[in-house]
C-alpha cells in the first residue's frame, strides 16, 4: 500500500487521481483550499483517505500537510502535484499581477511541493513525484500566455528535477492532458462539446479517468525505469 499526496482534489482532474487512488486501495492526503468539496471522499474511504485544508502558494501551509499525512500514514510515497489554474486574457490586456499569479499557482507550487516531499522521499529511500502539465505545454495557446509559460516551466522542472533526484532514489515525470470532459467543460453548449470531440483522432474528449490512470502507472512498479517524461494524454490532438 502506497501513500499519496495530492494537491487540487476538489474537481477535475485531481478528484478523478484521488477517487482512482482510494479506489485501489492505497491511502490518500486528498487537499484543497476548501475542506467540505473534498469531504464526500473523506467519509466514504474513512481509512484511507485524509482531508487537508492546502494554500499550495504557501510554504507553511504545505509543510503542515505533510507532517499531518507522515503522522496519519507514515510515509509520502508519492506526490502529485495536480492543482493549477489557467486564464485566457489577451497579452495586451495582461497586468503583471496577472501573469505572477499564473506562475506562482502553476510554477512556484510545484517546486515548494516538489521540495517538501522530496526531503521525506530521501529519507526513505525512494519516491515518484508527478505534475500535471498540459498539451498547451508542448503547442502553446493563442491567448493568456501565461498558462503555457507556466507549464513549459513545469516540463522543464520535471525533467530537471528526474536527473537531480534519481540518485536519491526519486523518479519524477508529467502527465500531458489534453481537452478533458471536467465539469467546465461539461458545462459549456452541447454542439461546442461536439465540435471539440470531432476534433481530436480518437472521437472524443477524454475523461478524469483516462488522466488517473496515467498517474496510476507512473507511479507503479511498472514504471520503474521511467523518470524525466511528460506523457501526452490527449487522443492523438
Amino acid at each position: 500500500m502506497k501513500t499519496w499526496l495530492i494537491t487540487g482534489c476538489s474537481s477535475g482532474i485531481g478528484r478523478g487521481i484521488a477517487k482512482a487512488v482510494l479506489k485501489k486501495g492505497d491511502n490518500a492526503v486528498v487537499t484543497a483550499r476548501d475542506t467540505s468539496k473534498i469531504a464526500d471522499l473523506v467519509d466514504q474511504y474513512p481509512n484511507t483517505a485524509l482531508g487537508v485544508a492546502l494554500d499550495i502558494t504557501k510554504k507553511e501551509s504545505i509543510s503542515a500537510a505533510v507532517k499531518q499525512a507522515q503522522e496519519r500514514f507514515g510515509t509520502i510515497d508519492v506526490l502529485i502535484n495536480n492543482a493549477g489554474v489557467s486564464d485566457s486574457k489577451h497579452f495586451y490586456s495582461y497586468e503583471d499581477a496577472d501573469f505572477d499569479r499564473v506562475m506562482n499557482i502553476n510554477l512556484r507550487s510545484v517546486f515548494l511541493m516538489s521540495k517538501a516531499a522530496a526531503e521525506v522521499m530521501k529519507k526513505q529511500k525512494k519516491g515518484v513525484i508527478l505534475n500535471t502539465s498540459s498539451m498547451v505545454s508542448i503547442y502553446g495557446q493563442p491567448a493568456g500566455v501565461a498558462y503555457p509559460t507556466s507549464k513549459f516551466a513545469v516540463n522543464g522542472m520535471t525533467k530537471s528535477l528526474a536527473r537531480e533526484l534519481g540518485k536519491d532514489g526519486i523518479r519524477v515525470n508529467a502527465v500531458a492532458p489534453g481537452i478533458i470532459a471536467t465539469d467546465m467543460v461539461k458545462a459549456l453548449d452541447p454542439n461546442m462539446i461536439s465540435a471539440m470531440a470531432k476534433g481530436v483522432p480518437v472521437q472524443r474528449l477524454g475523461e478524469p479517468e483516462d488522466i488517473a490512470n496515467a498517474f496510476l502507472f507512473l507511479a507503479s512498479d511498472m514504471a520503474s525505469y521511467i523518470s524525466g517524461a511528460v506523457l501526452s494524454v490527449d487522443g492523438a490532438y
